[in-house]
């Protein structure tokens, strides 16, 4: 360990002796692993916050529906009372079957109007949103067909400009529904604004019953993931039952679309962080510039070495330390750089994606690996060089 300390110390006193060279071949590592760390730092604090997003809504459901492209999409028309028969195949899997439409209906509270969504809600809850104000839809609400609705916060400022809504009567598609409760914002007006803006939800029992008795667009299923293909094959072949064998349905896993889009973001991020390692390279190859130029200037010294007795690992291991120490000195600065940067485009992200999760430990150890890994590839050749030479032709140069 002493011995390569001793090393240490003569790497940095000779790259000391050059300090501006050593400073100019320091920056293309530095700009390098800056942009690395910021493209990698920000893919994946931004993958964390989306997914966090995403995961407080609870389990995704499968969604069943008529194929629409098949010749007769008329005989495959999911009913209400399929529901039944679908929920009654899927015991033991999972009680929560839910009929589903997708309608857009003019909610009136006085003289204040909209157009929000509507939608068919049931008593199943297991995500992690809060609320502003009451509570969420119960189950005795769905086997009561209550006419109570639960809204989102932007309609709850809208109607009543941020004051208490409880008790209050919403006019929903002629029909009068107190409203039991007022979801909170969701973390990231990007994401608030793309699953959880203007929306209003009613038990699905009234909506079928008072609002649209129209067949449902499609059926939700609330099953345990290692469950979601087989409770999907048994709602097909239930439905084919009902129907006939020619009727065709689709199934979507939302889960796994979720799943699929946090893989295109940490692709992508990885694929930007390739490209800015092409910078890394660049900076590889300045470092194993100056070390040869370093080689040529030293050849004497290195002469004198081998004659008082250095052997050829020791030159190689002197020469490879300061490329080593010029590649992390390059590298770690970058870092700094890198994370100042990730943490002020998190910051700004968060405020439309919601909380992120900046991986420090993580990158530091990409950062120090990358620079070290650098150092070491673009530095054994000129290393290797100044080992090779013969002392005696060292001495007279």
């Amino acid at each position: 360990m002493s011995r390569l300390l001793a090393y240490l110390d003569e790497a940095v006193a000779s790259l000391w002796r050059n300090r501006m060279r050593s400073f100019l071949t320091m920056l293309g590592m530095i700009i390098g692993s800056a942009s690395i760390i910021t493209v990698f730092g920000i893919s994946r604090a931004t993958t964390s916050g989306i997914a966090s997003t995403f995961g407080s809504f609870g389990t995704f459901p499968v969604v069943v529906q008529a194929d629409p492209t098949q010749d007769y999409p008329a005989i495959a028309q999911i009913h209400y009372h399929d529901v039944r028969a679908v929920a009654r195949a899927l015991q033991g899997i999972t009680p929560w079957v839910i009929p589903e439409w997708n309608r857009t209906y003019e909610v009136t509270f006085g003289n204040v109007r909209d157009y929000p969504s509507v939608i068919a809600a049931s008593g199943f809850h297991d995500d992690g949103l809060s609320m502003q104000q009451g509570r969420k839809l119960s189950q005795q609400d769905v086997d009561s067909a209550a006419h109570v609705c639960v809204i989102t916060a932007d309609l709850g400022a809208e109607f009543f400009h941020g004051g208490n809504a409880l008790g209050s009567y919403l006019r929903i598609n002629g029909g009068r529904y107190r409203v039991v409760g007022v979801y909170a914002n969701i973390k990231g007006s990007f994401l608030n604004s793309l699953v959880g803006s203007s929306t209003v939800a009613i038990p699905y029992t009234t909506f079928h019953r008072d609002v649209d008795p129209s067949p449902p667009d499609y059926i939700l299923i609330y099953a345990p993931y290692e469950t979601e293909a087989t409770a999907a094959k048994i709602a097909i072949a239930t439905l084919q039952r009902i129907h006939g064998p020619d009727a065709k349905y689709l199934t979507q896993n939302t889960a796994d679309l979720l799943r699929a889009f946090e893989n295109v973001l940490n692709i992508v991020g990885i694929g930007l962080a390739a490209i800015g390692g092409v910078a890394l390279v660049v900076a590889g190859i300045g470092i194993m510039n100056i070390m040869l130029v370093s080689v040529t200037e030293r050849t004497h010294e290195i002469g004198i070495r081998k004659a008082v007795g250095a052997s050829r690992g020791d030159i190689a291991l002197q020469f490879l330390m300061e490329s080593l120490v010029l590649a992390v000195l390059g590298g770690g600065t970058g870092m700094g750089i890198g994370l100042l940067a990730t943490i002020g485009g998190a910051s700004l992200l968060s405020k439309e994606l919601g909380q992120m999760i900046v991986p420090y430990v993580l990158i530091v150890a990409v950062a120090l690996s990358f620079s070290g890994l650098v150092g070491i590839l673009f530095g054994t050749y000129p290393a290797l060089r100044a080992a090779q030479l013969d002392p005696i032709e060292a001495l007279r140069a």
